[in-house]
């Protein structure tokens, strides 16, 4: 059989131009990634350095605030480490510190996630109506999210303030006493709850919008012409529609609402702030980490109080999927 290039010199075919065998070489190249992209499992591997990476970078604070955790340490003397094993475990178990800002994280996180995501699936529902100036609107709601916790903080604290406080000031309009927001458990506890309740309606609403928009228009046609109102199409299509991203934003405002540290520590205007006020009527675990390690240079107690973070997110997750589980097996 005659090869190409002796059918180009018998004048049968033109010959290959100049550079032709690389060019094929580069197609043959290229035609072999488009297969290994079309293999099972590729994106596995084209997404897996990222992955290595995010643990490298992960897993060693992890290990190393585990590995401080185990021991006494000071803010000022990093290197030298004493061994005291489970200590800073078990004396955390006992101090009512610990608990009081557990109680806390866990009454600002409800009071500020619940009336948040609901007001955040109000928003995204109006929002998916057609109306004028709906790019504004949408813009307009993400405003809050792109100010900084500083600034948002700061203003809040002005609105909430005892004597010069516009809420104050509004309460006394209708002759109602002012209110030490500062000062008093549950007010402060609001007051922190609204200024993250205002920074993350909108960034919510905003999820909800686009999950709502990515479920089909056939289904809303079907419900009403079964008869089904706003509200019953509202509940049993476009709730179940988003279902996945309800838990999505569950999850993140509990981490939130877990690592809250900004809000109350500008709340608090100074000292108190660290401390959650004069009484820790509204210290996080984040605050008391900062005061354990950056306040009394126990370094420590302050991974001790990380780690007691990191595993109350992991028994939050793993709850969570058991609950998903037992009602999957349920249904």
């Amino acid at each position: 059989m005659a090869t190409s290039t002796t059918k180009a010199l018998a004048g049968e075919e033109p010959p290959a131009p100049p550079g032709a065998a690389g060019a094929g070489k580069t197609a043959r190249r290229r035609g072999a990634w488009l297969h290994l992209l079309d293999v099972k499992g590729a994106p596995y591997a084209f997404v897996a350095p990222f992955f290595v990476v995010f643990a490298a970078f992960s897993f060693y604070p992890l290990v190393y605030t585990s590995w401080i955790s185990l021991h006494d340490v000071e803010l000022a003397t990093l290197d030298v480490m004493e061994w005291v094993a489970f200590d800073n475990y078990v004396e955390l178990w006992g101090d009512s510190r610990f608990w009081n800002a557990l109680q806390n994280t866990f009454t600002i996180g409800v009071v500020s996630t619940v009336p948040q995501l609901l007001m955040a699936l109000g928003l995204a529902h109006l929002l998916n109506y057609r109306m004028r100036a709906s790019l504004f609107f949408r813009v307009a709601s993400l405003v809050p999210y792109a100010t900084s916790v500083a600034a948002a903080a700061l203003v809040f604290t002005m609105i909430f303030e005892r004597d010069f406080g516009m809420i104050n000031w509004m309460l006394g309009s209708v002759g109602v006493d002012p209110v030490d927001w500062e000062a008093d458990k549950w007010p402060a506890q609001v007051a922190i709850s609204t200024i993250v309740i205002w920074r993350w309606t909108g960034y919510n609403a905003l999820l909800y919008l686009a999950a709502m928009q990515a479920i089909p228009a056939d289904r809303y046609e079907a419900a009403s012409l079964d008869g089904a109102s706003r509200w019953k199409q509202f509940t049993h299509v476009t709730v179940p529609g988003i279902r996945s991203t309800i838990v999505f934003t569950i999850v993140l405002s509990t981490i939130g609402a877990t690592q809250l540290f900004g809000e109350p520590l500008i709340f608090g205007q100074g000292p108190n702030g660290v401390t959650g006020g004069a009484d820790n009527q509204y210290q996080t675990l984040g605050l008391l980490l900062y005061e354990e390690g950056w306040k009394n240079y126990q370094m420590g107690r302050s991974a001790t109080v990380a780690w007691a973070m990191f595993l109350l997110l992991v028994l939050a997750f793993a709850a969570q999927r058991l609950i998903t589980f037992l009602r999957s097996r349920a249904s």
